[in-house]
């Protein structure tokens, strides 16, 4: 049986990756969009950001402020390599702000730059090339508890490790690059 969680966070580079009429379920999802080289149209993206707004799923968009503003975002992702912004930049804003992290330094960056939730990699093992290491359950249960549950699982989560999320401590966990496979894990979140 799959292990329910409170919140699925998608993360996508474009938005041809999701289709979101699979998506039935309200006010579970975050569609974190984190595309470098901007090759989808602004109006492609605001219909999408409308469609997402229909369907009461949140919309995040990672490392481009102006973007997230234009687009009226429900909130801003900021990328474990991104370490110059600065809090203050969103103080006059509504937005949500969720950083992503691969050790404790970086986590302790995050707080700093105003992270709520804080999406922690790699829980388990990856076909990366060269990023070999992770966690594991035991180690990403003892850093939950240190950080007091504000971490969010990502890395290595698969249709055929889905089960195994219920010894995780979490509420969440967020999916990459399962999301492009067919059929998409997003099937099986229902």
């Amino acid at each position: 049986m799959f292990s329910h969680k409170k919140k699925y966070y998608l993360i996508v580079e474009s938005i041809k990756d999701i289709n979101l009429n699979n998506i039935k379920k309200r006010n579970k999802f975050i569609v974190i969009y984190r595309n470098n080289e901007n090759n989808e149209k602004f109006d492609q993206l605001l219909k999408f950001r409308n469609i997402c707004k229909r369907k009461n799923i949140y919309f995040y968009i990672a490392n481009n402020f102006i973007l997230a503003k234009n687009l009226k975002a429900d909130g801003f992702y900021i990328s474990a390599y991104n370490h110059k912004f600065k809090k203050p930049f969103l103080n006059n804003t509504k937005f949500k702000i969720i950083g992503s992290a691969h050790n404790v330094n970086e986590i302790r960056t995050k707080k700093l730059q105003g992270c709520s939730i804080i999406i922690f990699s790699r829980l388990f093992k990856t076909s990366y090339q060269y990023k070999k290491s992770y966690l594991g359950i035991i180690r990403y249960n003892l850093m939950a508890n240190l950080f007091r549950n504000q971490l969010i699982p990502l890395g290595g989560i698969k249709i055929s490790n889905l089960n195994k999320l219920k010894n995780v401590k979490c509420d969440a966990f967020t999916v990459f690059s399962e999301i492009k496979k067919k059929p998409a894990i997003i099937d099986r979140l229902f």
